[in-house]
């Protein structure tokens, strides 16, 4: 049942059939155990190796790879079918290993120690693993612990949870095992419950077991990312359709040349195997393998950066996401509550603490510049507190919190003035407290206030003087808690070292600071002190000092990392749990929005799908808001058109995180459940490392549109040559053998290399291109055509010409133009817009070595005797050979010329 929340104590230990005092009896656990099995989350079914090896197998290229090369078997050409074979070999296999390894990398990240619990059993307290916890057991939880599964208090002694892996709220939450009669709250106002995964921060309970495993809440979110079908990436849709386009076009060919053949009477089996052989030089048979690499090399970059890519077609989609759906703790801010402003009495002191260099050796920050006030609130929030700092064993002169979150930020903002927690102890060391609780909403400690002014702290100097002329009483108490119940039971403010009576216009003043605190997305806390605190009127007429002014700051790159997203058109949206003005305030900081317009979880539960769409344009802020409703936000947006990448760290993240077309999940912070629902996990948690990612994303998609336009338009010069052959009267101009040679010499080795090229100029700074464009569009169609035209009427003009005069290296001639108008083609298309002089010959040493490469091989087989015989060709003469190298390059000028036009019109 989900409503537990709404029974008293003994009502759900009769439900459970427990004892509070006694707990469960082993046999009654043991029933238990089979009957609702381990407390533990079904892992989501892990793919087999052979499955992920037959999704490589299955692509629509690859189908195409596999047919040419049963058929060239079948004809008994064998080389080329050993040669499509090892290609369709290299893709399953780097294809297959990217996805293995990201998985094993996945599952290594899961393997977390299972913590242990204090259980009744049988009236005994025992400690046994969490995994044999079962509905019904009584578990002992303190400061510390991890909540072992999903459990309904039965007492509590100042208990406060961090929720925020699961609801994203960043502050701790007061609980309370008093029983909550409303029906369908949400699960950071189920005061009487912990859940699975959160941490105690702060008290003692004692409370029972209500669900375990995949039925808590963590279960319940881990279900949903199960049944969430993943979406094919931009990519994987535009390859798919270009593996359909030429699967098509194939056989059109296959039919048009041999009904050519048969018209001009040549023989049928000739003219099978020629048809046939022009197929598979028209496939871009390469393809698929320098798209696999080109990834793999884009995962191996991001790696580098801290980033694990899961599928190696993510780093594409990166390229091509126009909105980024951001959680805000710990991916936006630091998931660590920081003081930034201290207020008293005619003074203000902004700041920003930081959990580095609390080193005590080093020089202290002079606290002579501050008021002495400051000083004041500074040190009473540090006495007044339970958390520590304590030093990092792995980086020395660094310090951590113990404790808290919220208490751990005073002391060290105290830390960071000089204020040290141990030292301020030693001189007023506690004698009594009254403790937090969240019907007071203060606390409050007692010190005792006996030492000679040489030893009293500088902070507390001017307090010490005024007891001196006012009664010299030895107790010191500190309070702090909630502003409104701090006015409520102090009559004076400490101002510039004395006191004065809290008179309206002071109480004016406090509550109008407060509430612009407030506004500014802060959590506000107010401090005040007495003396004379034996008697046991500590709570009473307090002096109140000051406010504390606390948030959890955003992360440094974050705002650098938003402002570039918006250069490149990429929309930033935050979707959080957090507290509506936080969420805003941090939203402002960032420049994610500039506008007040925010909608909330209750919102959202009133809007229509087709209402969240209307609003989805408007709004850039989403806050307290629950899994589903992250998940409905993302698919709204995808609804839209809009490529979604969503990043988090927290279970409640992870539904969203799956159903985008590109999940982030964060690996320091984040949970194994966000990890698995995720297709990239950042390493360091840097919000900023996707920035990098979108990038090496842009740089992918636009060089395999690259060496997509130079595979197909240099495969289909060759068509050209071969098809226009008859209508100019002439043989077969390439022998089937001079075909594969071209294909293995140019559409290896240099396409490879074209995607290894730099970024284009200004690659972040225009917007995404549209995630359903054709894999065709923005004229590379176009390019595709009047490229292999020109490069088919060059090599086949020069060969014809020479045909005329019965020169016996004509089909040599067409064979070395050809082959050469690939290499400039290769050359020209390295920038879509800039010249290749302006980028620069060297910028890309691989597809250079590529160029030279392939001029050297083919000056073997035009040179060297054996090859001659075997390619068929002839020695051509210095005066023919300059002659194929200048024809060759009109390509390459073509193209050149191209891109200049269209800078002149663009500019």
């Amino acid at each position: 049942m989900s409503n537990w929340y709404q029974l008293n104590s003994p009502e759900v230990l009769q439900q459970l059939g427990s004892n509070m005092s006694e707990g469960l009896s082993q046999e009654q656990a043991n029933h238990h155990l089979r009957l609702h099995g381990y407390n533990e989350l079904a892992e989501q079914d892990i793919k087999k190796p052979w499955a992920i090896l037959w999704e490589q197998l299955t692509e629509t290229l690859v189908i195409i790879l596999i047919f040419a090369a049963i058929v060239s078997g079948i004809l008994g050409d064998y080389k080329d079918a050993i040669g499509i074979v090892a290609i369709v070999v290299l893709i399953a296999l780097l294809g297959f290993t990217q996805e293995y390894r990201a998985q094993k990398a996945i599952a290594t990240l899961k393997k977390l120690s299972v913590p242990t619990v204090k259980v009744r059993r049988s009236g005994c307290v025992a400690e046994i693993s969490a995994r044999q916890l079962v509905p019904g057991d009584i578990v002992e939880l303190e400061a510390g612990d991890l909540v072992p599964a999903d459990c309904r208090l039965l007492n509590s002694f100042h208990l406060r949870t961090q929720e925020a892996a699961l609801t994203g709220e960043s502050e701790s939450v007061d609980k309370d095992p008093k029983a909550l009669p409303r029906d369908d709250l949400p699960l950071r106002a189920r005061q009487n419950m912990v859940y699975m995964g959160t941490d105690i921060t702060y008290g003692q309970a004692l409370a029972v077991v209500t669900e375990t495993g995949m039925k808590t809440e963590f279960g319940r979110v881990a279900a949903m990312i199960q049944t969430v079908e993943p979406e094919p990436t931009p990519l994987q849709r535009r390859l798919d359709q270009l593996g359909k386009i030429l699967a098509i076009a194939s056989l059109v060919l296959v039919a048009v040349i041999f009904v050519l053949g048969l018209l001009r009477g040549e023989d049928i089996k000739l003219m099978f195997l020629t048809a046939i052989t022009l197929v598979v030089a028209a496939l871009p048979e390469g393809l698929p393998a320098v798209v696999t690499i080109a990834l793999a090399l884009g995962a191996q970059q991001l790696l580098k950066r801290r980033a694990l890519i899961r599928k190696l077609p993510a780093v594409e989609t990166l390229g091509s996401v126009t909105v980024i759906c951001s959680g805000k703790t710990g991916t936006l801010t630091e998931n660590r509550m920081t003081v930034t402003v201290l207020d008293v009495a005619g003074s203000r002191l902004d700041l920003t603490a930081s959990l580095r260099s609390y080193t005590p050796s080093e020089e202290r920050p002079s606290l002579l510049s501050q008021p002495p006030a400051l000083s004041l609130l500074l040190a009473a929030s540090t006495l007044c507190n339970d958390a520590r700092l304590e030093a990092d064993t792995n980086e020395p002169h660094s310090f951590h919190v113990v404790g808290d979150p919220t208490e751990g930020a005073l002391v060290a903002a105290a830390a960071r003035q000089g204020l040290w927690k141990t030292e301020l102890e030693q001189t007023l060391p506690r004698v009594a407290e009254i403790p937090y609780d969240s019907e007071r909403q203060r606390m409050t400690t007692v010190h005792q206030f006996s030492v000679e002014l040489s030893q009293i702290p500088l902070a507390l100097e001017t307090v010490w003087h005024w007891n001196q002329g006012n009664g010299k009483s030895p107790d010191l108490a500190f309070t702090k808690g909630a502003v409104d119940r701090l006015l409520d039971i102090s009559s004076h403010v400490w101002v510039n070292g004395r006191t004065e009576p809290l008179n309206k216009k002071w109480h004016k003043r406090i509550s109008a600071t407060y509430n612009q605190l407030i506004n500014n997305g802060l959590r506000v806390l107010g401090v005040a002190f007495r003396f004379d605190a034996s008697s046991g009127n500590s709570e009473q007429d307090l002096t109140f000092i000051g406010l504390v002014g606390m948030n959890d700051p955003a992360r440094p790159q974050a705002r650098e990392a938003v402002l570039t997203c918006k250069t490149a058109g990429i929309r930033p949206v935050m979707i959080t749990g957090d507290h509506p003005l936080t969420s805003q305030h941090i939203a402002r900081e960032l420049g994610i929005a500039i506008d007040h317009q925010i909608l909330t979880g209750e919102d959202l539960a009133r809007l229509s799908p087709a209402e969240l769409e209307q609003q989805l344009e408007k709004v850039s802020v989403y806050a307290r808001v629950s899994p589903q409703q992250k998940f409905d936000i993302v698919q709204a947006l995808q609804k839209q058109g809009q490529i979604v990448a969503m990043t988090g760290d927290g279970v409640n993240d992870a539904p969203a995180l799956k159903a985008a077309d590109i999940g982030i999940a964060m690996g320091i912070r984040g949970t194994d459940i966000a990890k698995e629902a995720a297709d990239m996990v950042l390493l360091d948690d840097n919000f900023a490392t996707i920035v990098a990612a979108v990038k090496e994303g842009r740089v992918i998609y636009d060089n395999i549109r690259k060496f997509i336009k130079y595979l197909l338009s240099s495969n289909s010069g060759e068509l050209w040559v071969m098809l226009l052959a008859p209508f100019f009267g002439m043989p077969l101009p390439l022998l089937p053998l001079q075909i594969l040679w071209i294909n293995l010499t140019t559409d290896g080795l240099p396409a490879l290399a074209l995607s290894l090229e730099p970024a284009e100029r200004g690659i972040m700074k225009r917007s995404p291109y549209n995630p359903n464009e054709n894999i065709f569009g923005r004229g590379m169609g176009r390019d595709i055509i009047w490229v292999g035209l020109l490069m088919g009427f060059v090599s086949l003009g020069t060969g014809y010409c020479y045909w005329r005069i019965h020169h016996p290296g004509w089909q040599t001639m067409v064979f070395t133009v050809l082959t050469l108008s690939q290499m400039g083609n290769a050359l020209a298309i390295r920038s879509e817009r800039d010249s290749l002089f302006r980028i620069g010959l060297l910028s890309n040493k691989p597809l250079l070595a590529a160029v030279t490469l392939t001029l050297g091989l083919q000056l073997l087989v035009i040179y060297v005797p054996w090859l001659q015989r075997l390619f068929t060709t002839v020695t051509l003469s210095t005066r023919d050979l300059v002659l194929s190298l200048a024809l060759s390059s009109v390509v390459f000028w073509a193209i050149e010329l191209e891109k200049r036009l269209n800078r002149q019109n663009n500019s």
